[in-house]
C-alpha cells in the first residue's frame, strides 16, 4: 500500500511538473512588445491608409505566426491617427511615450519627421520608416532611419533615366505645397541636383494647396516654360489636379512622375481609371509590384492566401510589408542580441548601426540596408525602381536604376 502511494505521489509530481513547464513555455510566449504606429485615416492620405496599414497587420501577423512565436514574442501596434499633420504629431507624441514608451516607431512620413527628430534622440526612441528620407533630417547620429535614399535622390534618379531615353536634357515642373516640410524639401533637392546636373533643368515650381481643385492656369504656365515632365511626389490629389490640368490643355505627351505612396494605380483610381495614367511613371527605391520581382511578388501571395490580406499587388502594399519586414527584421536581430525583455529604443537603433539586413532576409522589398552615424538612410547602393502605365495596364519600365550623388542642400 505504501508503495502504491509513493508511486502515486510520483506521478502527480511528475505531471505537476509538466504543467510547470508548460505554464514556463506559455509565459514565455506571451512575452509582447508594442510599438506605435503613425497612420493618416483623415488628412490627405486617408484614401490609401486603408491599403497600407491591411499590408502592415498583416506581415506582422506572419512575423508573430512564424518568427516571433518560435522566440516566445509577439508583436502589437497601437495606431495613432496624426492626420499626417507636424502639429498633431508633437502633440500626440508625449502621450504616446508615457503610455508605451515604446522601443520603435512605425513612423509615416514628413510630418512626423519634422515633429519628432528633435526629440527622439532624447526619448531613446527610433521611427522607422517606410518612406524616402528627406533633406531636412540629413544629419549625423539620426534616430529616425529610412531605408530609401532622399525623395529628391529618387526623382533625380528618375529624371537623369528619363534625360538619356530622350537622348538630351529634360526640363521638369515641380508640383508641391508649402503645407508640409516634406513637400518643400523634394523641390529643393531637385532644385539642388538640377544646379548640379547637365542632364536635368527646372522650368518651374508650382506650389498650391493639400488638395487643389483645379490647376489649370498655373499648369499652363509651366508648360509655357517648356517643362516636358511633371514630378509630383506629395499626394493623389495634387497628381489628379495636374492630370485634369493637362487634360485641359490637350498635353498627354507630358508625363507624370509620382512616388510610392500616390502611385499610379492610387492615382489612377482617384482619377476614374489607371488608364488615364498612360505614359506616366513611378518611381521609388523598394521591389515594384510585378511578377518580375519573384521574391517579393512570391511573399505577398503567401501573404494573400495563409492570411487573408485583402490589398492588391500595389506600390501600396509593397510599401506597407517592406516597411514592416524592416521593422521586424531590425526587432528580430536586436532580440537575438539581446533577448526579449532588454528590447529598448536604444538597442534597436544599435542593431541597424551596427548590423547589416541583407536584401533576402526582407524577401527582396529593399536592397540591402547599410546604416551608419552619417545620416539617416543607407548612403552607397542605393537605386530605384520605375514602373509605368502601357497600353493601359501597369508594366515595369525599368529597375535598378543608380540613385545619383547629392550635395546637401
Amino acid at each position: 500500500m505504501k508503495e502504491k502511494m509513493n508511486i502515486r505521489r510520483l506521478a502527480i509530481s511528475a505531471i505537476a511538473g509538466v504543467a510547470l513547464a508548460a505554464g514556463s513555455t506559455a509565459a514565455k510566449a506571451e512575452k509582447t512588445i508594442t510599438l506605435a504606429a503613425f497612420a493618416d485615416y483623415t488628412g490627405p492620405y486617408a484614401d490609401i491608409m486603408p491599403l497600407l496599414q491591411g499590408s502592415r497587420d498583416k506581415a506582422v501577423e506572419w512575423w508573430n505566426d512564424t518568427v516571433g512565436k518560435e522566440m516566445g514574442v509577439s508583436l502589437k501596434l497601437k495606431i495613432y491617427d496624426t492626420r499626417y499633420d507636424t502639429a498633431q504629431t508633437a502633440s500626440l507624441w508625449p502621450g504616446i511615450k508615457s503610455e508605451l514608451n515604446p522601443p520603435a516607431i512605425f513612423g509615416l512620413g514628413g510630418p512626423d519627421v519634422a515633429a519628432l527628430q528633435q526629440r527622439l534622440p532624447d526619448d531613446k526612441v527610433p521611427s522607422l520608416m517606410g518612406t524616402a528620407a528627406y533633406g531636412f533630417a540629413w544629419k549625423e547620429n539620426p534616430w529616425i532611419l529610412n531605408p530609401r535614399a532622399t525623395y529628391a535622390h529618387e526623382a533625380s534618379a528618375f529624371l537623369q533615366w528619363y534625360a538619356k531615353q530622350k537622348g538630351g536634357a529634360v526640363k521638369v515642373g515641380l508640383v508641391g505645397s508649402e503645407a508640409s516640410p516634406a513637400y518643400v524639401d523634394m523641390i529643393k533637392g531637385v532644385e539642388a541636383f538640377a544646379e548640379q546636373s547637365s542632364d536635368v533643368e527646372v522650368a518651374g515650381v508650382l506650389l498650391t494647396t493639400v488638395q487643389p481643385a483645379d490647376l489649370t492656369s498655373q499648369v499652363r504656365r509651366l508648360v509655357k516654360k517648356g517643362a516636358e515632365v511633371m514630378v509630383i511626389q506629395t499626394n493623389t490629389s495634387m497628381v489628379v489636379a495636374v492630370k485634369r490640368a493637362l487634360q485641359a490643355l490637350g498635353r498627354s505627351d507630358i508625363p507624370v512622375m509620382t512616388s510610392s505612396h500616390n502611385g499610379l494605380p492610387a492615382s489612377g483610381r482617384a482619377l476614374g481609371d489607371v488608364k488615364q495614367m498612360e505614359g506616366d511613371f513611378e518611381a521609388y527605391g523598394m521591389a515594384i509590384p510585378s511578377p518580375e520581382s519573384v521574391e517579393a511578388y512570391n511573399f505577398y501571395n503567401m501573404l494573400k492566401d495563409k492570411y487573408g490580406l485583402n490589398v492588391p499587388w500595389n506600390v501600396l502594399s509593397v510599401q506597407g510589408i517592406a516597411q514592416t519586414l524592416f521593422v521586424v527584421k531590425t526587432l528580430e536581430k536586436t532580440i537575438k542580441r539581446v533577448g526579449a525583455d532588454n528590447v529598448t529604443g536604444e538597442e534597436v537603433r544599435k542593431t541597424l548601426m551596427t548590423e547589416k539586413i541583407a536584401s533576402e532576409e526582407i524577401h527582396g522589398f529593399y536592397s540591402s540596408l547599410s546604416f551608419n552615424e552619417g545620416g539617416p538612410f543607407p548612403t552607397e547602393g542605393m537605386s530605384i525602381n520605375i514602373g509605368t502605365i502601357k497600353d493601359g495596364k501597369y508594366a515595369v519600365a525599368t529597375t535598378e536604376v543608380p540613385v545619383p550623388a547629392i550635395e546637401k542642400w
